[in-house]
């Protein structure tokens, strides 16, 4: 039975949250706050002062009702003709792990490099000081004469 035909009597025993769900299921479309409170109120036979006077705690209503949701475009809808995407953050934390991974990686390695130039040439460094010292070495024999190289 539709909204209309009901008799007056039996919308007063519906709750607000109620005869949203009749009255958006009767539609078939989203509708804003105060458009469907108007119309429960023209239903209910309220005037604009009640209407003016129960709009905020219908609206507290239908927030708190899960079998409606909210859209975008700041009208309500029942729950069961929107289907709900899950959006994992644990792929974008995966994702920042591993490119904190690869820049370390990239600085490991960079400062390998830098540590095998700068090893190549301390041990290029020390040759050349192994030269000089070998230069300025004197044998000494057991008697105490010195024996140049």
């Amino acid at each position: 039975m539709k909204l209309k035909d009901m008799p007056k009597a039996e919308l007063e025993i519906l709750s607000y949250t109620d005869l949203t769900y009749m009255l958006l299921k009767e539609n078939k479309k989203p509708m804003n706050t105060p458009s469907i409170f108007k119309e429960i109120c023209n239903l209910l036979g309220y005037t604009d002062e009640e209407y003016s006077n129960k709009i905020g705690d219908y609206y507290t209503s239908l927030t708190i009702d899960k079998r409606f949701v909210l859209l975008e475009s700041a009208e309500w809808d029942i729950r069961d003709h929107h289907s709900v995407e899950l959006v994992l953050d644990d792929e974008e934390e995966e994702d920042e792990v591993i490119l904190e991974e690869s820049e370390e990686d990239e600085e490991e390695e960079i400062e390998e490099e830098n540590e095998e130039d700068i090893d190549s040439d301390i041990i290029d460094d020390d040759l050349d000081d192994a030269d000089d010292d070998l230069e300025d070495l004197a044998l000494v024999e057991e008697e105490g004469e010195e024996e140049e190289l």
